[in-house]
């Protein structure tokens, strides 16, 4: 008899000691995941996203803690797995938050080329206005000299043709000028001829010897 109490006796301090480890391990565990899931809310990059994920890890670990020895696997597994899921998810929209942000990035690198190229076109298209403009004026001065040019020459050659006329002009004046000074010539010899007959006739005649 003493030895069957004895027996029973080693089998609840075993059952006892069984279900102390069992607890303990049990602790563990769910010291482990909260641990795991208040380090990813404590992370300053990745705390504020997964939040509903976070809050279903929470409910898997406090159903594990109050889970049955039979239900514990179980319990264990979809505890792990809603935190294994909360951090994945925090990692994630961490990720896709960076990505948007390298896409803004990106966007306005090519946003910022952009308008670079379209000031760079809109100043060679400036410069090229600028150069069709100085070419105008200067065809325009050109056309100008060359139409002044083209007055002085008609102008010179009008000048050039008044002076042929003048100067034709002046030698019928000359020309005139000299048959009248020789015909002013020959009547002076004529009246001279004339006068020196007129004197000889009137002459008394020489007288004759005794």
């Amino acid at each position: 008899m003493k030895s069957v109490r004895t027996t029973l006796s080693a089998l609840v301090l075993a059952a006892a000691a069984m279900s102390t480890a069992h607890a303990a391990k049990d602790d563990m565990d769910v010291a482990r995941l909260n641990s795991s899931l208040d380090q990813l809310a404590r992370d300053p990059a990745l705390s504020g996203y997964a939040q509903s994920e976070q809050a279903r890890a929470r409910d898997a670990i406090a159903r594990l803690a109050q889970a049955r020895s039979r239900d514990r696997a179980h319990a264990l597994y979809v505890a792990e797995r809603r935190v294994d899921l909360a951090k994945a998810t925090a990692q994630l929209q961490d990720a896709q938050l960076k990505i948007n942000q390298l896409d803004r990035e990106h966007d306005q690198i090519q946003l910022d080329g952009t308008r670079r190229e379209a000031e760079a076109a809109r100043r060679e298209l400036e410069r090229q206005r600028l150069q069709y403009q100085l070419a105008q004026e200067e065809a325009a001065r050109l056309q100008e000299e060359g139409a002044a040019a083209q007055a002085q020459a008609q102008q010179a050659q009008a000048q050039a043709e008044q002076a042929r006329k003048l100067a034709a002009a002046q030698a019928k004046v000359a020309n005139a000028a000299k048959r009248q000074a020789e015909l002013a010539t020959q009547a002076a010899k004529a009246m001279r001829s004339q006068i020196q007959g007129d004197s000889s006739d009137s002459s008394p005649p020489p007288k004759k010897g005794k």
